[in-house]
């Protein structure tokens, strides 16, 4: 097998990557933005719009470089509802919506405890059982319309192979659906009247099937294996999964910022401050906590492009100049707190600088609140940002690292298509020289938040 094609959904855009095996090097990228159509009956994913730029693409790349296996990897909370011929029952809800809260009692009186799931209360569509809830209840006809209910990843693969399917991962990410100590569905299920109705859950890796023969003929494709898919967070976890030693942390960045710990130390969770137990692609509990970071950055930076340099990060360290949380406040370890900075910016450059340790900040309380230990690998964005990596490894007694190999969510999910794989290489985050300047300034904000 050389060459994996994966369906990689993020919440800010979707893309289609095919990956090197050997390397797990992306030789070819094509994305698109994931928006969101208004309605009726209710915001939306553009399911075809994505449906037939995946084939345009697969299909170029098939005749450019040859695609040997299809994986899955999709953002969370989410799930499509299928008629009994296989059609939307519905379109596909944002989970951003803000219509569950309107039945949040009703639903709160359904749903299973945290100490049962794992899955802390959230707001709007953030626990797929309260986007279920709240269709089912609202529009007319769904109930005996719904014959399955596959999570997003399955979706797409049963788009491209007729095969039903949930999966572990996806299932066990905040959907209250899921019992991650049990590794079996969680009394919700029969409460919203979907017993029997949602598909089969499967490990992540397992192939669903092969391609479709009319998709076969429309794309050019051979009878390439689907795998069955991975909640996205998940897929940047796995690698570290099959290769490292516990204990370890693994921060996955974009639009959320996911901090997951493996073999950390014991620690009560608090479902309160946006804890969490995810469950990773072999089907084990993995302690989680997360904020938007990806959001949080856009909504400060305001489309500025300006790069901090030392002296900025040298005069915020100075000033005390800080934002304290939450800048996004519906999530996070922090909720329902309005964000504010303790005194105006004076540059751009103090205005970006003092962001990079706001989130870092915000990482290491979620690492915290998870009792992480051991090393702290970033993935994603913010590993490329040197103000963040500072913060963090002058706090991180375990070390911090970032990936020097291809790793992330296309990375792993291409792993699951190959059936095993190595930790990737690392590089350790190097002790700033400020490192004590960055570790009181860190004081000082814990001793405002607290």
């Amino acid at each position: 097998m050389k060459h994996i094609a994966v369906i990689d959904i993020g919440k800010t855009n979707a893309k289609l990557a095919l990956v090197e095996a050997g390397t797990l090097r992306e030789i070819a990228v094509e994305t698109r933005p994931n928006r969101v159509l208004p309605g009726p009956p209710w915001p939306h994913f553009d399911l075809e719009g994505h449906w037939d730029f995946l084939l345009h693409h697969l299909a170029a790349f098939h005749a450019a470089h040859g695609v040997d296996a299809i994986s899955i990897t999709t953002h969370g909370a989410a799930a499509v509802l299928l008629d009994a011929g296989g059609d939307l029952a519905c379109p596909m809800l944002d989970y951003e919506h803000p219509g569950p809260d309107d039945l949040a009692a009703a639903y709160d009186a359904l749903r299973p405890a945290f100490t049962d799931t794992g899955s802390p209360r959230l707001p709007m569509g953030l626990n797929l059982g309260a986007q279920l809830h709240w269709m089912l209840e609202t529009m007319p006809g769904l109930r005996d319309r719904v014959a399955q209910v596959l999570t997003y990843p399955q979706y797409w693969g049963f788009r491209l192979t007729g095969v039903a399917a949930t999966d572990v991962t996806s299932l066990g990410c905040h959907t209250d659906l899921w019992n991650p100590w049990q590794g079996g569905f969680s009394p919700l299920v029969d409460r919203l009247g979907l017993a029997g109705k949602i598909a089969p859950a499967r490990r992540s890796g397992d192939v669903l099937s092969s391609l479709r023969p009319d998709l076969m003929a429309q794309t050019g494709l051979p009878a390439v294996p689907v795998t069955c898919g991975i909640h996205d967070s998940n897929a940047s976890l796995y690698p570290h999964v099959l290769g490292r030693a516990a204990p370890f942390a693994v921060v996955s960045t974009g639009t959320w910022v996911v901090c997951m710990g493996v073999g950390g130390r014991a620690v009560r969770l608090d479902a309160a401050r946006d804890v969490l137990v995810n469950v990773n692609a072999l089907g084990a509990p993995v302690p989680s906590a997360r904020f938007m970071g990806g959001r949080e950055y856009e909504l400060i930076r305001q489309g500025s492009d300006v790069q901090p340099v030392a002296a900025d990060f040298a005069q915020v360290l100075q000033s005390g100049l800080m934002i304290l949380p939450a800048v996004e406040p519906g999530s996070g370890p922090f909720p329902g707190r309005a964000m504010r900075w303790t005194a105006e910016p004076a540059t751009e450059g103090q205005r970006m600088a003092a962001l990079s340790l706001y989130l870092a900040l915000m990482t290491e309380t979620c690492l915290g609140l998870i009792g992480a230990e051991g090393p702290a690998i970033i993935e994603g964005p913010f590993a490329r940002n040197a103000g963040y990596l500072a913060m963090l490894a002058s706090l991180r007694p375990g070390g911090v690292e970032t990936a020097s190999s291809a790793t992330g969510t296309a990375a792993g999910a291409a792993l699951l298509a190959l059936g095993a794989g190595h930790a990737p290489a690392s590089r350790r985050v190097a002790l700033p020289p400020d490192a004590a300047a960055l570790a009181g300034y860190a004081a000082r904000w814990r001793a405002q938040v607290s």
